[in-house]
């Protein structure tokens, strides 16, 4: 006999001309009718694979490694030379393949923004749940702890965890166990500290309105613990909202790396990043150099992995919220 679960997922159900789908099933006819979304789906997972397997494409496209340094691929000048047979898309003012930097890049875009906001939704999830269905006293220290990190200037906050984390040793050393390293690290870190709040407040106030609902009563007076409430009734209520936002968050997580980057406090030197060969770029457009296809190609990967991650976020909310209640 089947339980009740797997008959949810997986039966359809037909009586006369009327079928009735799994909610699963609906949002995925919802969601693939959407070509656009479908489309950036489809771009995302081709940068997962090239984030996975940079050193493998930059193998097979004969390129060189994104550290190599050849100063006699420079002009006469000393200055950075466009796209050719052996760069595709140029050298920057070190010699180095853009086309290999942008490939990795792609790695530390993805990595930095999915995780950043893998953590940040965690603890805003978290933080939420406490605090919407305890209330009274627990919910407004909480919250006023989240509308603390609310106050302070997101880039402003993050230059200075960037500058003061962004060192060889690192921020907060507990018993020689270094917990923000510099580099990457500190970027995840800095988004995930500046991100749980939003979300934070979204899961809050959704628990607010589930926890006067009657499955909710229902599971108190057959005695269940608050454990329980909050992390098998209430939760997986909260999945969609919690999908959808995370979903348009990742892309705002990749920008404000690439910013930090850019403003050199991110991610450092020689590891590849979208924002700080942008950085690099616009320094010598400003010293005369007009190398547009140093600044113009990270910049056009940026643009473009951004969109996809927001057309992809749109599609799962009109997928998942068809009424439009936004």
């Amino acid at each position: 006999m089947l339980d009740a679960e797997t008959s949810a997922e997986s039966i359809e159900v037909v009586t006369g001309d009327v079928v009735a789908l799994s909610p699963r099933a609906l949002f995925w006819r919802r969601f693939r009718q959407d070509r656009v979304a479908m489309i950036s789906a489809a771009f995302i997972i081709l940068l997962i694979i090239v984030a996975i397997a940079a050193p493998v494409i930059v193998n097979i496209f004969g390129l060189r490694n994104p550290n190599a340094q050849n100063t006699n691929l420079l002009s006469d000048f000393g200055l950075p030379t466009g796209p050719s047979g052996a760069d595709p898309l140029g050298v920057d003012d070190l010699g180095r393949d853009i086309l290999s930097r942008i490939i990795y890049g792609t790695r530390v875009s993805l990595v930095v923004g999915i995780a950043g906001t893998a953590i940040a939704a965690v603890v805003g999830t978290v933080v939420g749940l406490v605090a919407g269905f305890f209330g009274r006293w627990v919910d407004q220290l909480l919250m006023r702890t989240v509308d603390v990190f609310l106050a302070f200037p997101v880039i402003v906050l993050g230059l200075g965890i960037g500058e003061a984390c962004g060192g060889f040793t690192g921020c907060l050393n507990i018993g020689g166990v270094t917990l923000i390293q510099p580099g990457m690290g500190t970027v995840i870190f800095i988004i995930a500290m500046t991100s749980f709040t939003y979300i934070a407040r979204i899961v809050r106030g959704q628990v607010l309105s589930l926890r006067e609902r009657e499955f909710i009563e229902a599971s108190r007076s057959l005695g269940a613990s608050n454990s329980r409430i909050l992390f098998r009734e209430l939760l997986p209520n909260l999945m969609t909202p919690l999908i959808v936002y995370s979903s348009l968050l990742i892309p705002t997580n990749i920008l404000f790396e690439a910013a930090l980057s850019f403003l050199n406090v991110g991610i450092k030197e020689p590891t590849a990043s979208w924002g700080k060969m942008i950085a690099n770029a616009g320094d010598d457009i400003l010293g005369g150099n007009p190398a547009w296809w140093y600044m113009v190609f990270p910049g056009l990967a940026l643009l473009l992995t951004v969109l996809a991650f927001n057309l992809v976020g749109d599609g799962l909310l009109d997928a998942l919220n068809p009424r439009g209640d936004r």
